[in-house]
């Protein structure tokens, strides 16, 4: 027998000045505060500043249930609290806690009583800990002067250079009453495999025991059962599954996956279930000779991949659909691997479910980020038992395809004064070197650990030696030029990232000030980065013209971050199979900022995310400088031959062709092929003047708009992996049906331009186009024919209305070729306002 009771009703908060107020469980202090009308939206202008009070005050929660007689035991069950907690029941203490990342359980038979009862948690104040903690063990080296190494906490709750400084407290994850007998089912871990056509599932089951009595477990999946009668605390059961569907990254084929049920029973009945959906797959990490390259049933994957931070710097409010809409556009935008970042959170398991839907593959941090960490305790127990829960309980997923120690701590060891600074201080090695590998090999054998990121391999290399293993380039964005990125010649880039303003519309919720300026008081506090608009400055002298407005400067910065990113994707995949990875920094924003990310704060597609969603098409087309000259390289990320069909031509800015050739080649799957221009191509008489354009035979300029394959979808299958699919395939189907978000994956990027000047320093002509506005259906089509070239054409609808979406962005038309913008979201745009000034735009506008 087993019986949950959620307590989420009823909930009251209270601390310092404030008298209780109610109380949103799950979430957190900020958020019930913001709703009792206590304090203002944090995310708007500065008022974070006013808010830093929060994270200095003890809190209460507090709410009454009802409980009556129960045989057997009463557990309360606490998924998530944040962080330093004491849990009282009738003002008995049933357990303290000290760390986010875990769960607990507290047997509470001796505190309850028939009747209503009362449960307060009261919360410390995470800087009183953590300062205490501090000042106990001894200082550490850390990126920022916040205490977060010594708290089991979010460290980006301190802030980020992207984040703000919203430090929590509450009951972030589930609570509720769990009622069982005899026994229940303390941890389900299932290892799956699969050789030779043969899938098989182990399912470790450990049980807690209230009582002697034998049991029965029984496991089922993929139409297998098996059982077993346990009269101690653990057994093993062992499924074989015949030619199972192989479950594939997205764009190599199918995500079949199977429901596996796990029963508990005795003479009397069912005692406890678990049910979880499972893949069958095989990864490894290749590391020979310095590489680092995801093989995923036997084929090497280049990470076309994105950094992962919290979605919302108040967690609680993070919903699935929203979790799903951020990873469709992910996977729209040609991604298939994400980078879940150590400063956050272990991602949740609607998370992990949505990204086995769409063949996301998943690399996760243990939680870790640029500080030296203590490992005394009580820090080495909280470290252990967090890390153990949270390998267990992420096993079952087939997107989880690599486990990292930590995000730059040991690049920080290496680099950054640290040795100097700690002296005989512990700072995070026994973490990364010895528990975290150990409690991987353990629990999930099934998977590669990696120590850190950036990390080369070997502890006698530099941590980010670019010829080892993985690097994270920052030089690009703090100290120098983007063209930087091609003197490089990594193995796999894990971060590498450019800043931008995020979308108009976001910005003019978020900020108030009037009129916007890239340093106005509110523009200023959203911008979170060390000299970050400097840096906006000098990047963008290095390239484009002058800004004369804001509005030109908000266009030009997210244009250069564009670029900036191209760029580096286009360098990087030219280099397979030298290269394997390219992990941008970052996805997404927790907050509306000027930040790295492709997505801003609001959920809105930066022109960035268009760049993205060419630079990582699976073919893709690129000019490159090599050996002196330029070089066409096709990249062919697919699984069948690409019949290369090319042609190369010089063209004056008017359009008129001054040498032109015919290239043709078979490109291989999973291979970049580099045909060397000849001179008369890459050599022009006028570089102010004149530009390259590549296109491939006999596709279109606009982009394919083919959707990204669904679970439920007839997608190609690799050989080996059977179509079939099961109920929980269809349910995440529908799910991601229900997504209203562009499903416009591009599978070929079949045009390259290279311009032999920066734009800066081309007389441009004045831009001279015609437009053409329709509407049918709620949509509105733009229709833009360029009269004379227009560089990196843009339509900002969202500054008409904040609901309004484009379909593409970045366009370069020589005269005479047209593209149509596709307006969703929003009616009754102005044709005007559509198609002038600042709303449509090209560098040759100003």
């Amino acid at each position: 027998m087993t019986n949950w009771t959620t307590l989420h009703d009823g909930w009251t908060v209270s601390g310092a000045h404030v008298r209780a107020v109610p109380a949103t469980v799950p979430g957190c202090v900020h958020t019930d505060l913001l709703a009792a009308g206590v304090i203002a939206d944090p995310f708007r202008d500065a008022n974070e500043r006013d808010l830093a009070w929060i994270g200095h005050t003890d809190w209460t929660y507090e709410t009454v249930f009802a409980a009556g007689p129960s045989p057997g035991r009463v557990d309360l069950v606490c998924a998530g609290l944040d962080t330093i907690a004491t849990v009282t029941v009738n003002d008995v203490e049933v357990g303290r806690t000290a760390n986010m990342h875990r769960g607990y359980r507290f047997d509470v038979r001796a505190a309850l009583r028939a009747g209503q009862n009362r449960l307060r948690i009261r919360f410390g104040s995470p800087y009183t800990y953590a300062r205490a903690q501090q000042q106990r063990i001894g200082n550490r080296p850390c990126a920022y002067p916040e205490p977060f190494a010594f708290i089991r906490k979010m460290a980006c709750n301190f802030g980020w250079d992207w984040g703000p400084t919203l430090v929590t407290a509450g009951i972030w994850q589930d609570i509720g009453l769990h009622r069982w007998r005899t026994a229940r089912l303390a941890q389900v871990r299932p290892q799956v495999t699969v050789a030779d056509g043969v899938g098989r599932v182990e399912v470790h089951v450990r049980l807690e025991r209230d009582g002697d009595t034998p049991v029965t477990v029984r496991a089922a999946a993929a139409s297998r059962e098996t059982s077993a009668r346990i009269a101690g605390r653990e057994a093993v059961l062992t499924l074989t599954v015949p030619d199972p569907g192989l479950w594939w990254p997205i764009g190599y084929g199918d995500q079949p996956l199977y429901e596996l049920d796990v029963t508990l029973s005795d003479g009397s009945g069912t005692l406890d279930t678990w049910s979880r959906r499972i893949g069958f797959r095989t990864v490894r990490l290749d590391t020979d000779g310095g590489a680092h390259t995801l093989v995923v049933n036997g084929v090497p994957v280049f990470a076309r991949g994105v950094n992962w931070i919290p979605d919302d710097a108040l967690v609680t409010r993070i919903t699935r659909d929203r979790l799903a809409t951020r990873l469709r556009q992910a996977a729209d935008a040609g991604v298939n691997y994400v980078r879940v970042w150590g400063g956050g959170r272990y991602e949740s398991e609607d998370f992990y479910e949505l990204a086995d839907a769409l063949g996301l593959l998943i690399g996760q941090d243990f939680l870790f980020a640029c500080a030296a960490y203590p490992e005394e305790e009580p820090f080495a127990t909280e470290v252990e038992a967090e890390a153990g829960e949270h390998v267990v309980r992420l096993a079952a997923h087939p997107s989880l395809a690599l486990w990292t120690g930590n995000n730059e701590n040991l690049w920080g060891h290496a680099d950054w004064g640290w040795p100097e600074e700690l002296g005989e201080r512990t700072w995070g090695a026994r973490y990364y070197f010895d528990v975290l590998p150990r409690i991987a090999a353990e629990l999930d054998p099934t998977r590669p650990y990696w120590p850190g990121s950036p990390y080369s391999g070997r502890r006698d290399l530099h941590p980010n030696d670019p010829g080892h293993g993985t690097m994270h380039i920052w030089d690009v964005w703090n100290t120098d030029d983007y063209t930087k990125f091609r003197q490089y010649r990594p193995r796999f880039v894990a971060e590498f990232g450019f800043q931008a303003p995020p979308t108009y519309a976001t910005l003019r919720r978020a900020i108030s000030d009037d009129p916007l300026a890239p340093d106005s008081p509110g523009m200023a506090h959203h911008q979170k980065a060390a000299d970050g608009d400097a840096k906006l400055r000098t990047a963008l002298a290095a390239h484009l013209p002058a800004p004369r407005g804001f509005d030109d400067w908000h266009y030009l910065t997210q244009l250069n971050q564009a670029r900036a990113i191209t760029c580096g994707i286009e360098h990087f995949r030219s280099l397979r199979p030298w290269c394997m990875g390219a992990v941008v920094w970052q996805l997404n924003d927790c907050w509306p900022v000027t930040s790295w990310a492709a997505i801003d704060g609001d959920g809105r597609r930066k022109p960035l995310w268009y760049a993205l969603r060419r630079a990582f098409a699976d073919r893709l087309l690129t000019i490159q400088p090599r050996d002196g000259g330029l070089a066409l390289i096709a990249v062919n990320d697919g699984r069948e031959p690409w019949p290369l069909s090319a042609t190369v031509s010089r063209r004056a800015l008017t359009g008129e062709s001054r040498a032109r050739t015919a290239l043709n080649a078979t490109v291989a799957p999973g291979t970049a092929v580099s045909i060397a221009l000849p001179t008369e191509l890459a050599t022009p008489d006028d570089p102010t003047q004149e530009l390259l354009v590549a296109e491939a035979a006999h596709v279109a300029l606009v982009a394919d708009s083919s959707r990204v394959p669904h679970v439920g979808d007839d997608a190609r299958t690799p050989p080996g992996a059977d179509a079939a699919r099961g109920p929980a395939a269809a349910v995440a189907s529908q799910e991601f049906s229900s997504v209203g978000v562009a499903r416009n994956r591009l599978p070929v990027a079949s045009r390259a331009v290279w311009f032999f000047a920066e734009d800066k320093d081309i007389a441009w002509p004045a831009a001279r186009y015609d437009t053409e506005v329709s509407t049918a259906d709620g949509v509105t089509t733009v229709a833009v024919t360029a009269r004379t070239i227009l560089r990196d054409l843009m339509l900002f609808p969202d500054r008409l209305d904040p609901a309004a979406e484009v379909d593409d962005l970045g366009l370069t038309l020589l005269p005479g070729e047209s593209v149509a913008f596709t307006v969703s979201g929003a009616s009754g745009l102005g044709r005007d306002a559509l198609t002038t000034r600042p709303v449509l735009r090209c560098v040759n506008d100003l």
